[in-house]
């Protein structure tokens, strides 16, 4: 091994190796908020300065076991704690987004990174022109869809989320350059928290549609981003509170939209009842998605 070298890049088996010990002057850790705590301790062997990039308000590593305690955290989440943004004193937070257009970011920035987020005035320039469409050209729009029974599959939700994709193709998208183009399968994403639903939705939308749960299309973006939660209601929930409200899942699945988000849900996940303080405050997230796009309706 040549360590005579200004640069490396590898996984962290790779600075974990007792040859990398006390090697580095720096080592940078992309995604950090995917990297369990443990293996930076690994890693930092390696090195005398340790840098850590990434967002840890975005969707974890997928871990098989359970751990006790904060020893399951990445290490985003172990440093920062309740903090949901870096403070001044600890690091740097980059607060612009060049993706969402400020009517979807000012809900991403107030609910889930203390209001420090804005967007760059190039992503003003991104826009949409939607003709003969019950929908708004930008923003964030709740959908409400009535059924019972469901749990991981929606067909109700399926035929709204189907017809509203037919009704986008083929209207136009204006990009950052000034160019306008017609709306292809590239331009929308289809997401969904179940495996289930994306099945389903897979089999009734074009054979070129992107359709995935939030987990797939993390650090992906889109003009238009079609969103359905599934669950009828707290009965039904397949799991916990937890894991249909996460912040952080919620958060990933609205911002990969540039212009607009669309969320189909049934009503009654407004009044799902909780047993803790923190399902509480999940719920009420979604409560808060819920009044801000309906607040956007109306101006």
């Amino acid at each position: 091994m040549n360590l005579g070298a200004d640069l490396f890049a590898g996984t962290a088996w790779t600075f974990a190796s007792p040859h990398f010990d006390g090697q580095l002057d720096y080592l940078f850790i992309d995604e950090a908020g995917q990297v369990a705590t443990a293996n930076v301790v690994a890693m930092a062997t390696a090195t005398k300065n340790l840098i850590l990039v990434g967002d840890q308000m975005q969707l974890g590593q997928p871990i098989q076991g359970t751990h006790p305690g904060e020893a399951g955290l990445s290490v985003l989440e172990f440093l920062l704690g309740d903090h949901s943004t870096i403070p001044a004193e600890r690091g740097i937070f980059l607060g612009q987004t060049r993706r969402m257009r400020p009517s979807i970011c000012q809900f991403i920035s107030d609910a889930f990174y203390d209001g420090r987020l804005t967007a760059h005035e190039s992503t003003a320039e991104r826009g949409l022109n939607l003709q003969g469409v019950d929908l708004p050209n930008e923003g964030i729009v709740m959908i409400p869809a009535a059924h019972e029974g469901c749990s991981q599959k929606s067909v109700e939700e399926g035929e709204i989320i189907k017809a509203k994709y037919n009704d986008l193709l083929g209207q136009e998208f204006t990009d950052r350059d000034g160019t306008s183009r017609l709306i292809t399968e590239d331009d929308i994403l289809v997401v969904t928290p179940y495996n289930v639903q994306v099945n389903y939705l897979r089999s009734i939308l074009p054979d070129n549609a992107k359709v995935g749960t939030v987990d797939k299309f993390q650090g992906q973006e889109a003009p238009i981003v079609l969103i359905s939660m599934v669950t009828s209601s707290a009965e039904d929930l397949p799991r916990n509170i937890e894991f249909l409200y996460s912040k952080n899942r919620l958060n990933v699945a609205v911002s990969r939209a540039q212009c607009l988000a669309v969320v189909v849900a049934n009503p009654k996940l407004l009044e799902i009842p909780c047993g803790t303080v923190e399902q509480m405050k999940l719920v009420n997230t979604f409560c808060w998605l819920d009044e801000y796009a309906e607040s956007g309706a109306k101006n």
